[in-house]
């Protein structure tokens, strides 16, 4: 026969057992949130030698966020931008760097723009073209004005557009981004005699500048 006090300690033992069962019933084992998703910002524009202090946000599985700390930054153009373990991002040269935040294999992305803060105007180059219809092209290019300096490129850190200034459609042709020069090429959809503006935009760290050129459709 057991005595009453190893009575006890049995009471005892399965009194805790049904309290952590019906905590596990209810709760079920504590598990950590599992990072999902980073998001890394701001997308900016900075002056060269300018900096910009970058954040990163995670998202977890659980729908929770926080701001982390611990993340290993980089640069995809370090001749444009770099940044450092605090993810203090300094402008080298003028372009954009693609900034990457990450923890583990999980990762965020924004861009950063260097801006030449000592612009005065932009050119583009030829101000007057022409292209066959039907896959004709085009070539320009674009420079900046700076106070002080020599001309700088800027043909592929300008934002480039084109619309018909005949017909207000901007499907009649297309333009590539980010290359040197600039390629313009006419779709099927024009018509000989169709006349076009092409432009191009730059931000500067102080104001937006744009340059107009014209292309003409022929046959």
């Amino acid at each position: 026969m057991l005595d009453r006090k190893q009575k006890l300690k049995i009471s005892a033992s399965l009194a805790a057992l049904l309290l952590l069962a019906v905590g596990l019933g209810c709760n079920g084992f504590f598990v950590n949130p599992t990072l999902t998703s980073i998001s890394v910002g701001p997308t900016a524009t900075i002056n060269q030698n300018g900096t910009v202090q970058m954040s990163a946000v995670g998202t977890y599985n659980d729908g929770s966020t926080s701001n982390l700390s611990d993340v290993q930054w980089s640069s995809s153009e370090t001749t444009v931008a770099s940044i450092n373990t605090s993810g203090l991002v300094t402008g080298i040269s003028p372009g954009t760097a693609t900034i990457t935040g990450a923890s583990g294999t999980v990762s965020g992305t924004a861009s950063v723009t260097v801006a030449l803060s000592n612009v005065t105007g932009i050119t583009i180059s030829p101000t007057s073209a022409s292209a066959n219809l039907n896959g004709g092209t085009a070539q320009f290019t674009a420079q900046a004005t700076v106070s002080g300096g020599s001309p700088v490129d800027i043909t592929t850190t300008g934002t480039w557009s084109i619309s018909s200034t005949s017909t207000g459609s901007t499907s009649d042709f297309t333009v590539t981004q980010g290359q040197t020069p600039e390629v313009v090429t006419v779709q099927s959809t024009a018509t000989v005699g169709e006349i076009a503006t092409v432009t191009i935009t730059y931000v500067s760290s102080t104001n937006t500048y744009t340059a107009n050129a014209r292309l003409t459709v022929i046959q």
